[in-house]
């Protein structure tokens, strides 16, 4: 069963007022996290000083964005995350296998994230880093519906070739129950083939020599069985061919329109193998894909937090506040003692007045920062 880990991004404001650093601050934090036996790493995460000139105006303007667009990457990545584990169930291995984020797992990469100006100068305006971020994403995300909607198609194809081989007798294709040595066909014979409901197959036997004269007899041979029909055989002259028709309608058998093809059959057989071969090459190139889109959405999705928090931050701390960012992830059982510990952090703000406020995504309000990355 897949398991979720909830990592927190956090920021606290530090006192610098009261002569506190962000090294202080983050000694503090350790020692409080450690002595009230919170389970959860924790680790520094470093958001860089963006452009200046960042004015309030700007921010609160890209805010509303900011929230959108988290919704928008952490479903991009938890469809590729599902994407995965439903492939690789096609492919008969067990779902959940590791993903990894610059060839790291996702936990490491937490504990190390850095900054990658090269892909997202620092020096860029927010908007435009944004406006970046979320490109990257959406060129994955629509090659992903690409490739994987031409993936689904060759699986539709498939799931219709075996439904029509396990349908009822009555209407599936029966080419490929049918060999050649089952057919005779010359210039006064004919083969029909005849479905027979399962528990009337000795009435069959008993009475097909008789529904015309011109039956061969002891002809009629059994060659595939259902749930609920058997397929017989039964050889007979070409002028009776609509007679013999009428009768077995009448006792309750059917009579299957068939002509035997061995090039449509063999026909039928390489489109199938073919089928098969490309199904399993999409499903390696598409996995290769998920694998690698994962890395760079989930690293996309860490840049765009480190903006979101740097903006949010600004926003409740203020412009001149510096802000110690640190990674969490604590267990369900001590969630709410590490909430406690972390409001500590923020003697000058109304812890009260945060609580009972909810903020855009609908979630508890804190006096800290923070943003939640639901791994799976």
């Amino acid at each position: 069963m897949t398991t979720t880990t909830k990592y927190l991004i956090v920021s606290l404001p530090v006192q610098s007022a009261a002569g506190e650093s962000e090294n202080s601050l983050w000694r503090r934090l350790q020692d409080s996290v450690s002595r009230n036996k919170v389970d959860t790493p924790l680790y520094r995460f470093t958001v860089p000083r963006f452009k200046s000139g960042t004015t309030f105006n700007s921010l609160i303007d890209l805010s509303d964005e900011l929230v959108k667009s988290n919704v928008l990457i952490e479903g991009v990545a938890h469809k590729i995350r599902r994407q995965i584990e439903d492939l690789e169930r096609d492919g008969g291995a067990e779902s959940g296998a590791p993903v990894a984020v610059d060839g790291v797992p996702v936990d490491s990469y937490l504990s190390r994230f850095v900054w990658d100006d090269e892909k997202y100068p620092v020096k860029m305006p927010l908007k435009d880093i944004v406006a970046s971020i979320m490109s990257r994403v959406r060129k994955i995300e629509d090659r992903l519906k690409v490739q994987a909607g031409d993936y689904t198609s060759v699986k539709n194809k498939l799931k219709s070739i075996y439904k029509k081989k396990s349908v009822s007798l009555v209407t599936r294709d029966l080419s490929n129950l049918v060999k050649p040595e089952d057919i005779i066909t010359s210039e006064h014979l004919t083969t029909l083939l005849a479905v027979v409901p399962k528990y009337s197959q000795k009435d069959w036997l008993s009475c097909y020599e008789f529904l015309d004269n011109f039956v061969v007899p002891r002809s009629s041979k059994r060659l595939y069985e259902d749930n609920d029909y058997a397929l017989y055989t039964v050889t007979l002259f070409h002028k009776v061919v609509d007679n013999f028709k009428v009768g077995a309608r009448e006792k309750g058998f059917l009579i299957r329109d068939f002509e035997h093809s061995p090039e449509a059959q063999e026909s039928k057989k390489d489109e199938l193998e073919k089928l098969l071969q490309n199904e399993d090459a999409m499903r390696t190139s598409l996995l290769e894909f998920l694998y690698a889109s994962y890395g760079e959405v989930f690293s996309s999705w860490m840049h765009f937090s480190a903006v979101f928090i740097f903006a949010e931050s600004i926003l409740r701390y203020g412009l001149t506040t510096p802000f110690l960012c640190t990674v969490l992830a604590p267990s369900t059982k001590t969630e709410k003692k590490l909430e406690s510990i972390l409001e500590g952090f923020c003697g000058f703000a109304n812890s009260k007045y945060w609580k009972s406020e909810g903020d855009d995504l609908g979630e508890e309000s804190h006096p800290y920062v923070s943003s939640t990355i639901n791994v799976v």
